[in-house]
């Protein structure tokens, strides 16, 4: 078929690209969106507002953890059925995960009004800080549908061979979010409120353009009527489940970054906390990209048993992650001192901190892009059982023991490994699965 052609075509770096480099590029200004809000709110309202941007994203995660499930899982499913030639039963599928995903976001809106401000107020923060908490989730709870759209939209314009216009919708939804964050901050003084109000409205670009774009018929994946095959949506949720494991824990795992720290630095320790996911979020979101640019590549191959191409993808995708990983150890090192001060005044007692933190987080870079890669990549496989195991354990098993062990014998800088030590513990894991089943897959 016309519209599956790049599936047909040698695997070459160049093709792989081709996929890869829009949804690098889109994941990457997919992170400007909370950080263009950090950025903004550090230098116009003060670090306590940063501190309750970190203390809301756990919250957040939540909401938006079961569409990252049903997203990568059900995109999964549907390329695996396009690539046995089951085309209409794909669409079909496509637009029944699209309605439960509305669905989805409407009630996790709901529970998230309920449930926030007894969060907050069991947290035993200063007055501003819970303030802000409750300023900024309330405004940006009021865009829980289209954020859900937009995660389910960006993989499948992806798995549509529409990469490109995904990565458009990426960045004229950035580009809005930081135009309207000055305009609603430094003109209107809209507050952190504001910033959440910013950010929803750029992550409905492309919401808004999804919506248009998939009810063309010509499109390979399309909006037609769909079936209501319940068995699909367990096979997107065992497929997708350990991306919603992967939201979940990390969620969980910053509640336990803040609490540690709020116990041994206060909130200032938050604020550094925050600075320092920042610059790591960037970094993994080059990691991420392409991860779910080559997704669809991996899941089509599977799907015709093409086990050549399927090798010599994988194997590319390992020398890539490689070369990407050692130059963003290298910038995240040599640049920590200016990425620092965008968001913090040398002479902020944050400041310090949040140096010291990021050149020991540095080390993570060189073992996190593999273990993203390995987890989707089962995913990609429809082997949804592996990439749970292989996210549960490495956001959450091994950075529990790390977050509890290393704290008491270093102090501070125990927080701060925490996250390198449970990095490289994954890794191993993400090996052993890597060999474990390479002869079944035949990569």
């Amino acid at each position: 078929m016309e519209n599956q052609t790049a599936y047909l075509k040698p695997v070459t770096l160049k093709n792989i690209f081709k996929f890869a480099v829009p949804t690098i590029a889109m994941s990457v200004f997919m992170s400007f969106y909370t950080m263009v809000d950090g950025l903004f709110v550090a230098n116009l309202i003060g670090t306590d507002a940063l501190s309750a941007i970190n203390l809301t994203a756990p919250v957040i995660q939540l909401v938006t953890a079961v569409s990252t499930m049903l997203a990568t899982g059900g995109s999964a499913v549907i390329m695996r059925k396009m690539g046995q030639h089951k085309t209409e039963e794909a669409n079909e599928d496509f637009t029944f995960l699209i309605l439960v995903n509305v669905l989805v976001g409407l009630v996790m809106c709901a529970l998230g009004y309920f449930a926030m401000g007894r969060i907050f107020a069991g947290m035993n923060l200063s007055a501003d800080v819970e303030m802000y908490c409750v300023e900024y989730l309330s405004r940006y709870l009021i865009f829980t549908v289209p954020i859900l759209l937009m995660n389910n939209f960006t993989l499948y314009m992806i798995a549509s061979e529409k990469a490109s216009l995904s990565l458009i919708c990426s960045v004229a939804g950035g580009v809005l979010n930081m135009i309207l964050d000055y305009v609603f901050l430094a003109g209107f003084h809209m507050g952190i409120g504001g910033a959440a109000t910013a950010t929803g409205l750029g992550y409905s670009v492309t919401a808004v353009v999804g919506l248009f774009v998939f009810s063309r018929k010509k499109n390979l994946l399309h909006f037609q009527k769909p079936a209501f095959r319940f068995q699909v949506v367990a096979g997107a949720a065992s497929n997708g489940c350990s991306e919603m494991a992967t939201a979940l824990v990390t969620g969980m795992i910053t509640m336990m970054f803040n609490w540690t720290m709020l116990r041994y630095v206060g909130e200032n320790g938050v604020a550094a906390v925050t600075i320092i996911m920042y610059v790591l979020m960037f970094a993994s979101s080059l990691y991420t990209g392409y991860s779910y640019g080559v997704a669809p590549m991996l899941s089509y191959y599977y799907g015709e048993q093409n086990h050549e191409k399927l090798k010599k993808l994988v194997s590319l995708s390992l020398k890539v992650i490689g070369c990407i990983s050692m130059i963003t150890v290298a910038a995240s090192f040599f640049l920590t001192r200016p990425l620092v001060s965008v968001f913090a005044d040398p002479k902020n007692p944050v400041y310090d901190l949040a140096v010291t933190g990021n050149r020991i987080c540095t080390v993570a870079l060189l073992f996190i892009g593999f273990n993203i890669f390995a987890s989707g990549m089962f995913t990609a496989l429809s082997n949804g059982v592996v990439s749970a195991v292989l996210a549960f354990s490495r956001s959450f098993v091994f950075m529990l023991i790390t977050m509890i062990v290393l704290p008491l014998l270093l102090g501070v800088n125990g927080i701060w490994l925490a996250t390198p030590a449970a990095e490289l513990m994954a890794l191993v894991l993400s090996v052993f699965m890597f060999l474990k089943y390479r002869k079944r897959y035949g990569y």
